[in-house]
């Protein structure tokens, strides 16, 4: 609340998150952008879809849900939100053509909690304990990236994929902060 919306560039201004949810323009938070921004290149299509976001944190879960169900592309998505309460996961799971997992639990997500051909979308991260590592951990995402990657038809690591994408739209939104100040 202490920030001005308009210098807001992770997007988590209440203001900022209203106009996200009312699809007015305003500052996107950076990882669900980073994530727009691969489904785009990656030319994934999410029209008719059912997407399935795993987690409902402020920060990527629920601003996710809001943004695949949106008009237009990438969105135009049927979007169904699940979290620590929600009975059946796997059976929402398998339906889904799209799952966007935020969830922090190492591993969670299974094989045979997808259906072939699906596009997983891992923003989960995780320090695991690892003696074998000269830091004494390792990164793990929510996707047992291994075995799912065998039935996915596209899949994002950790380390190295939606982590990047969002530090990449934190600079976009930054940009965009300059353009809007320079235009008053």
């Amino acid at each position: 609340m202490a920030i001005d919306p308009s210098k807001d560039v992770d997007g988590f201004h209440p203001e900022n998150f209203g106009k996200m949810a009312l699809d007015m323009t305003t500052f996107i938070p950076a990882t669900p952008f980073g994530i727009l921004e691969l489904l785009e290149r990656y030319n994934v299509e999410t029209k008719g879809k059912h997407t399935v976001v795993i987690g409902r944190s402020h920060i990527v879960g629920r601003p996710m849900s809001i943004l695949m169900g949106r008009k237009g592309f990438p969105g135009n998505s049927t979007v169904t939100l699940t979290h620590s309460y929600t009975k059946n996961i796997a059976q929402i799971t398998t339906q889904a053509d799209i799952i966007i997992t935020a969830l922090g639990v190492p591993n969670y997500l299974k094989a045979e909690m997808i259906k072939d051909d699906a596009v997983v979308i891992d923003v989960g991260i995780t320090r695991v304990a690892d003696e074998n590592d000269p830091r004494g951990y390792r990164i793990t995402g929510d996707v047992d990236f291994d075995a799912v990657s065998k039935k996915a038809s596209y899949i994002t690591p950790v380390p190295g994929g939606v982590g990047p994408m969002t530090i990449a739209m934190l600079l976009k939104n930054t940009l965009l902060a300059r353009e809007q100040r320079r235009l008053r």
